[in-house]
């Protein structure tokens, strides 16, 4: 054996028509795995070489992106960025991927996300704190679609403090949901994302639900997936009220960014309280993000980097 095959990794694949799949647009998955791990890849037909130290870790990556491509799954630079993320946290590959309707399959892309859902189906309430960009609300109602799609749960209830409007609706033009979507609408662009077209049947139907946070008191949720979203802005008593909401085989999942309060003046802020009270209640899980978990464009997590440096400069 030659030296130079001695410092290479070769990979066959049995259908090399998902290679041109693997290696991207002009190649530029094999590029950012190049550049990621310091490898050269090559391919000479069903073959992949890959050379460098991480040889084995981009062999790693290259098999699990195959496998997805090979179960129909489309591979983006996305995709690639969150094996890279997962073998860099010493996992072999990311956690399977789980079904939030008929044809549709969401995956984490980052160790916390693949540990936030974790805790999502482990625990009947769930935090979710961090910064912007890190899946916390699109994983969320995800999950929310999961769980209705696999018939745990009967309807989605979304909720969210409509901080701007005082939580006094009343003057806004129109019923009461056209009068809380604007602020529901990250939530609405995660269902419609992972159910589709299903989502606005849904809603018509009532099985997904507007509840602004303000209307919820005196209920009792029953086979619900209840997300209450950005949470940073809710008052003690907002979100002990939130909380007792959950009735017989409910979950919760609730999203924030301490970062991020607009609560006014020096206001308690109910999402702190909440973390300092409930932090190793059974069934209580609570996931923290960071900004190297930024999933969306990479601009995003330097951009998030950025205000923290200046913060506490």
């Amino acid at each position: 054996m030659t030296a130079r095959r001695a410092r290479q990794l070769t990979l066959e694949f049995p259908d090399n028509s998902l290679l041109a799949q693997l290696a991207g647009p002009h190649h530029k998955h094999f590029a950012r795995l190049e550049q990621a791990l310091d490898v050269a890849i090559d391919t000479r037909g069903n073959l992949v070489g890959i050379e460098g130290a991480a040889r084995e870790r981009a062999g790693t990556i290259l098999r699990a992106l195959h496998a997805r491509a090979s179960a129909g799954e489309s591979i983006t630079l996305a995709e690639v960025d969150a094996e890279i993320r997962f073998t860099d946290a010493g996992r072999s590959a990311m956690p399977g991927a789980f079904k939030t309707a008929a044809g549709r399959a969401v995956r984490p892309r980052s160790p916390a996300q693949g540990a936030y859902i974790e805790l999502m189906q482990k625990n009947p309430l769930v935090f979710g704190i961090g910064p912007a960009g890190t899946g916390k609300t699109y994983l969320a109602a995800a999950f929310a679609a999961h769980m209705l799609h696999t018939k745990r749960v009967e309807r989605i209830i979304l909720s969210r403090p409509a901080l701007e409007a005082g939580e006094r609706l009343g003057f806004l033009p129109g019923d009461l949901k056209e009068k809380i979507d604007p602020y529901l609408r990250p939530l609405y662009d995660a269902l419609f994302d992972v159910l589709g077209e299903q989502a606005q049947r849904l809603t018509e139907q009532g099985v997904i639900e507007v509840a602004p946070l303000a209307f919820m008191r005196g209920r009792t949720l029953t086979r619900a997936f209840v997300i209450l979203d950005e949470a940073q802005n809710t008052t003690g008593a907002q979100m002990k009220m939130a909380l007792t909401r959950l009735g017989e085989d409910s979950h919760m999942v609730v999203t924030g960014d301490p970062s991020q309060s607009d609560l006014p003046g020096a206001r308690p802020e109910g999402l702190a309280e909440a973390l300092s009270f409930l932090e190793g209640v059974e069934g209580v899980g609570i996931a923290r993000f960071a900004e190297s978990d930024v999933v969306r464009h990479p601009l995003v997590g330097r951009i998030v980097a950025a205000y923290n440096r200046g913060a506490k400069g």
